[in-house]
């Protein structure tokens, strides 16, 4: 494992630093927001403006990357990514900082294809699997270290974009010391929703649903949960929480779903966080049941998008699955850009559980589109499906790194 991960050291520390920097941005945002007395819906926008970011980073980002290569490009974007976030501490209007985090999406969808894309050319075929495992600990533990970082302000505002200004500057170290040659530019294939949805039904419309669910989230729980009365202490942990139940339960019910029909897993995970958020819309203030609760969800919802990339790769030709994958990515993206709007209409509606209620609304209508795909279609025999892997829900080049897609490159 050591060995794997040791050529790629610079990159994981580089993805670390800039996770602990930009990770807590959406919760600060919100709350800052929700104190300044901005509408729901406002907020929800604001939120929103991020993930269409990353929709449009993923699709044109690489083309920069291509024409000035991947540390100009990695520098270039990291560079305006801490000038963003040090533009928050100049003026709270909710328009001014939607450009912003339109901006950030832009930025941070350039920096994961730089770091992805650089991680898949130095990554072997035989330990493709330990360097993805230790991306997506390097990716969870910045992100949940980095929640703790909201409380740093005192009497201090702006001190938080300080210290994520630093941190994400910093980031820009690893990779600009590093002695490894970038690697050559890769072009995504193309391949069409409609073969995606013809080829795995439930898998693509469960992409789509866990967007819109943890999109909703990131965007508006740090604004429920201060409506339950936290304070910003405990605000931090229950997000850090969620983070970490997310990164728990994702191997367990990954190495479940090659054992029986994948089909089912994926069912009993949106049954499950369907009972969940419903759990969460009737508590009515916080506690250990906030807190148990939040990690079960982190730990449902989290592992649903590897789910059903997997489920994917069960019903694609070898040759289709790093097109496919992307393909995900990007749907994955989509929703996600939508889920904080829609839940900032329910909170706006039912401001201590319309966020929840949204999330159960989004796992009650893929659940039940599960169950009726179950009864259409056969499943894939258990010794066809491929092995489960953990794979982030960051760009298209993050398909290069699951050794199922690349395993299918050359059969």
């Amino acid at each position: 494992m050591f060995a794997a991960i040791h050529p790629v050291r610079s990159l994981l520390l580089a993805i670390f630093m800039l996770m602990a920097g930009s990770g807590f941005l959406s919760t600060l945002i919100g709350l800052r927001l929700e104190r300044a007395g901005a509408g729901t819906m406002a907020i929800g926008a604001v939120a929103t403006a991020y993930f269409g970011g990353l929709v449009v980073g993923a699709l044109r980002a690489g083309a920069i990357v291509r024409q000035v290569g991947h540390i100009r490009a990695f520098a270039a974007f990291v560079s305006l990514l801490s000038a963003s976030t040090l533009a928050y501490a100049l003026v709270q209007y909710p328009l001014f900082w939607a450009c912003l985090r339109l901006i950030d999406g832009i930025c941070v969808a350039g920096v994961f294809i730089c770091l992805e894309s650089w991680l898949n050319d130095r990554a072997e075929a035989e330990t493709r699997g330990s360097v993805l495992a230790a991306y997506m600990v390097a990716l969870y533990s910045g992100q949940a270290v980095g929640q703790l970082l909201m409380g740093a302000s005192g009497a201090l505002p702006a001190v938080p974009f300080q210290i994520a200004s630093i941190l994400i500057s910093l980031a820009i170290i690893p990779l600009c010391l590093t002695r490894s040659s970038a690697p050559a530019p890769v072009d995504a294939q193309a391949f069409t929703i409609r073969a995606l949805y013809a080829a795995s039904p439930l898998g693509t419309v469960g992409s789509v649903a866990t967007g819109l669910m943890l999109g909703a989230f990131y965007g508006m729980a740090a604004v429920h949960v201060r409506r339950l009365g936290l304070d910003l202490g405990a605000t931090a942990s229950f997000m850090m929480i969620v983070i970490l139940g997310g990164v728990a339960l994702q191997w367990p019910l990954g190495r479940l779903s090659d054992r029986l029909d994948r089909r089912r897993v994926i069912v009993g995970c949106f049954a499950a966080t369907l009972a969940v958020c419903t759990a969460l819309a009737m508590l009515v203030s916080g506690g250990p049941w906030l807190l148990a609760l939040g990690a079960l969800f982190g730990g449902l919802s989290f592992a649903l998008y590897p789910l059903c990339v997997a489920h994917c790769n069960d019903r694609l030709l070898a040759t289709e699955r790093v097109a496919a994958s992307g393909r995900l990515v990007l749907l994955y993206s989509v929703g996600a850009a939508i889920g904080p709007l829609g839940a900032a209409l329910l909170m706006s509606l039912a401001p201590t559980s319309g966020l929840f209620l949204f999330i159960a609304l989004c796992a009650g209508a893929t659940l039940a589109f599960g169950l009726w795909r179950q009864t259409a279609a056969p499943p894939v025999p258990v010794p066809d499906q491929q092995d489960f892997q953990i794979v982030p829900r960051t760009t298209p080049v993050a398909s290069l790194l699951d050794p199922n897609t690349v395993d299918g490159l050359t059969e």
